[in-house]
């Protein structure tokens, strides 16, 4: 089953945006346009993993929703237009797990829900790709129930590319997300571990080269 994302937000134009990017990269979402709407939709759908909260909103604001949240067990990051250092310490002291000033970059949100819902422990444990699982705990890919050899590195490769499905990454971002900004090899690195990646997991039809960019799982 795939993580299940509250997102409150009364931009039409950025709710959608929001919604798009966590579908197409394997999240379950449901939007809220108004905050007094969103105790009758907790009472309606299943749980949820993670709310993204703006904070001014028509009826009840983000710093009222927190509280909401709070009974329901569900971890919180805001995204807001509200950049000002006392509204940031307002939502990170009162709970929020994070905090995010618009305009953001798409890429960065993907990240941070990702890390929110691994610190929290609400991240699924298992990932499915075509017939394969990876087992996020247990650190092992299987098809079939048997377990499939990866360097670790070819592994930590194949999480972050099967985590942000759809999501096109440069080598210079998948060597800084695997190898840390540290790194001082080629970034052809990269190009040698997807190689490794298609034919040992037979990958080759969902794992796209995007020209002058670098690698998209899409599914």
């Amino acid at each position: 089953m795939a993580n299940r994302i509250l997102v409150v937000e009364d931009d039409t134009a950025i709710s959608e945006l929001i919604c798009m990017n966590l579908e197409v990269t394997g999240y379950e979402v449901v939007p809220v346009l108004d905050g007094n709407e969103v105790e009758g939709t907790l009472e309606k759908e299943e749980d949820f993993d993670l709310a993204l909260l703006d904070i001014m909103l028509p009826g009840k604001d983000g710093f009222e929703l927190l509280g909401v949240m709070k009974e329901h067990g569900i971890p919180v990051i805001y995204i807001t237009a509200k950049a000002d250092v006392n509204s940031k310490i307002k939502g990170l002291r009162s709970g929020a797990e994070d905090y995010i000033v618009k305009p953001f970059e798409v890429l960065e949100l993907l990240v941070r829900v990702e890390k929110v819902l691994e610190r929290t422990g609400k991240q699924k444990e298992i990932i499915q790709v075509k017939d394969l699982e990876i087992h996020l705990s247990e650190h092992k890919v299987t098809r079939n129930g048997q377990t499939i050899s990866l360097k670790p590195m070819e592994y930590d490769l194949l999480v972050l590319l099967a985590k942000n499905k759809n999501v096109a990454f440069t080598r210079e971002q998948m060597l800084n997300e695997v190898w840390g900004s540290n790194y001082l090899g080629e970034t052809r690195t990269i190009d040698v571990h997807i190689g490794q990646l298609r034919r040992k997991l037979d990958l080759s039809d969902v794992i796209k080269t995007i020209p002058k960019i670098g690698y998209r799982l899409e599914e």
